[in-house]
């Protein structure tokens, strides 16, 4: 998991072959206008999910783990705070192979968690079990999926 400011992004380029095309779509699109769902920036290698989280806590939460892609996961609206726990602390679970997903039962709580600002960035790789979308009020966000490669 990295954690960071939008102005350090480019700092991440070589993280993946496919992290330049997703940090130049975020620093040059104008993310709170896109329209909801999802938005097509080169394919299947990185595409942009935007969404309203609606408020829930901790609990409510539930925790996921992605195979095919890496979340770059950035709040446009307020602040959110994103629950983390490795890979390894958790059992093995179903996996989704159409929605790239294992979704961990509701109320099973992350074991860390971080406050994320409007102008920060989570990003999370597949050892990375996340539970994202803790939030007070509704909240509307962009998750830039990027093909591991």
């Amino acid at each position: 998991m990295i954690l960071d400011s939008l102005e350090n992004l480019r700092k991440y380029a070589g993280v993946n072959p496919n992290f330049p095309i997703a940090i130049d779509f975020i620093l040059n699109t104008e993310l709170d206008k896109l329209p909801l769902g999802r938005n097509e920036v080169c394919g299947d290698k990185v595409f942009a999910n935007v969404m309203e989280a609606q408020p829930r806590t901790k609990e409510e939460a539930p925790i996921e783990i992605h195979r095919k892609y890496i979340d770059i996961q950035i709040p446009l609206t307020g602040d959110e705070v994103m629950g983390y726990i490795p890979k390894t602390e958790l059992p093995e679970r179903e996996y989704d192979e159409q929605g790239d997903a294992s979704l961990y039962p509701v109320g099973m709580l992350a074991t860390d968690y971080v406050n994320v600002k409007r102008s920060m960035f989570t990003i999370f790789f597949p050892q990375d079990g996340h539970a994202p979308a803790v939030t007070p009020v509704k909240l509307r966000k962009v998750i830039v999926k990027v093909a591991v490669e």
